[in-house]
């Protein structure tokens, strides 16, 4: 080795030692930061993949936010109700005690009236001034928007959900496939009155009542004393004329359509002989008939029918309608109309696109739209409304009331299980995936501090026995010297 030009030896040792000391300046970055990929020359592909999933962290924890946020969103509108339940309630005990007219004198059922009309003004304060972050929750803003309704085909819609996807409108086509029908049942007496006297219970969907008749009663009063009762049975009563070969007959009909209503008409004890009841004239002899429930196609599916109403629920669409008694019993009349906007959108998901949102609709709770067409609205029941307590329509109003109790009921259902079915299971479920992705990324892009702190004392030792061996390499040349002297 009598060299003095070039120190291959010293070359090779500071090779050796720059390479330990840029591992040392890995491991104590590592160290330092806690990342095992802290750029993109650590690992190009765990970078990319560390990146995706940081991304996809994210998303999922806004959309856990956004679940906490709307269940907030729930139940601020659920608790304001739940006092618009309360105050139907008090409503409801002042109109049945508005009808005790033998109890109660005017002025009382004037005061009545004071307190309904309060308890009213604050339902539909509480309908406008229920907010959340500014979001106006009851007054119908949240509600979907339709356009070209039909309302003598439909006469309500209540339109729960409606995902519009990449669209701005969804077109409703809603086509009667069989006709909706009220319970009915024919008396036929081969004349114009009872031919012997005969008692007779009459049941419906509202109760029973016996009414007695005697010989020779016209069946027209008979109809007139089974009308007088209808509220409390559900039934009516008409003559059909020109049936059974000129004959006349006693029809008996229920109030609604649908299976669930019915009628039953038979005779108490066996005096009349001529009394027997049929499912039509000329029909089969029974004593009891139910209706029968629309059925209906939206836009091409089977809908449940019940009555004269139709409901569809599906991953798109959650719809209720109610059909007009003309239409629901037209087959094969079709009917269309377009919902064109409305309704709440909640981006449940950590990816912007309709199978991750959930479009939801809550309707106004004001007094004027709480009822329906066919029994009025609450705001009719106010002084100077059509069914007011002090113009004697404690009946009347009761039906609104118990309608308007119904319909919130309803609204808070629906937003108890969509807060409990999707907002809370959405939350747990993401929270899992969260933890699973988290772990993930945490598993190729965290550094092991275990590993790294062994890594870091070998590459100490590395650039201390580096920088001895060239301090080393760089005193063999001056041994050259020797041979000088």
């Amino acid at each position: 080795m009598g060299r003095i030009n070039t120190n291959v030896s010293s070359m090779i040792s500071q090779h050796n030692l720059a390479r330990a000391n840029e591992n040392l300046e890995v491991r104590l970055q590592r160290l330092s930061t806690g990342l095992r990929i802290n750029r993109g020359a650590d690992g190009p592909a765990a970078l990319i993949i560390s990146e995706r999933l940081r991304s996809e962290i994210e998303g999922i924890g806004q959309a856990i936010n956004n679940a906490e946020r709307a269940t907030n969103v729930i139940a601020t509108a659920e608790a304001a109700l739940a006092e618009v339940a309360n105050l139907l309630t008090s409503i409801k005990s002042l109109v049945v005690e508005a009808a005790n007219t033998g109890g109660l004198s005017k002025e009382e059922i004037e005061a009545n009236q004071l307190q309904v009309d309060d308890a009213i003004a604050s339902i539909t304060r509480i309908a406008n001034t229920t907010t959340f972050a500014g979001l106006k929750l009851l007054n119908g803003s949240m509600d979907y928007i339709t356009s070209g309704l039909n309302a003598n085909q439909i006469t309500d819609a209540s339109i729960h959900q409606a995902n519009f996807g990449v669209g701005s409108t969804m077109p409703i086509s809603v086509e009667v496939v069989s006709s909706a029908q009220k319970a009915d049942l024919v008396l036929s007496t081969g004349t114009l009155t009872l031919t012997s006297s005969v008692t007779i219970e009459v049941t419906g969907n509202a109760g029973v009542e016996t009414l007695q008749f005697v010989s020779g009663t016209a069946l027209s009063a008979v109809a007139f004393a089974v009308n007088r009762v209808s509220d409390s049975t559900g039934v009516s009563a008409s003559i059909v004329s020109g049936a059974a070969a000129g004959l006349s007959a006693l029809s008996f009909t229920s109030a609604g359509f649908g299976s669930d209503s019915f009628v039953s008409v038979r005779q108490l004890g066996t005096n009349a002989q001529f009394f027997q009841t049929y499912d039509a004239v000329g029909g089969s002899a029974v004593e009891r008939d139910a209706g029968v429930d629309v059925l209906a196609l939206i836009n091409g599916t089977l809908a449940l029918g019940d009555g004269t109403e139709v409901k569809l629920k599906s991953s798109t669409l959650n719809v209720e309608l109610q059909l007009s008694d003309t239409f629901a019993q037209q087959t094969a009349a079709t009917s269309t109309f377009d919902i064109t906007g409305g309704g709440a959108v909640f981006q449940l998901g950590p990816v912007v696109q309709t199978a991750q949102q959930i479009s939801f609709g809550v309707q106004s709770v004001a007094a004027t739209r709480l009822g329906d067409t066919t029994s009025g609205f609450l705001s009719s029941i106010v002084s100077g409304g059509a069914n007011s307590l002090v113009a004697d329509r404690s009946r009347e109003a009761g039906e609104i009331v118990d309608k308007a109790i119904t319909q919130v009921s309803v609204i808070r259902g629906r937003l108890g299980a969509f807060e409990r079915n999707t907002l809370q299971t959405n939350v747990r479920s993401l929270q899992t995936a969260l933890e699973n992705v988290t772990s993930s990324e945490s598993q190729i892009r965290d550094a092991d501090f275990a590993t790294e702190t062994a890594e870091l004392t070998r590459a100490q030792l590395l650039v201390n026995v580096g920088t001895t061996v060239l301090a080393t390499t760089n005193q063999q040349a001056s041994s050259v010297l020797q041979l000088l002297q």
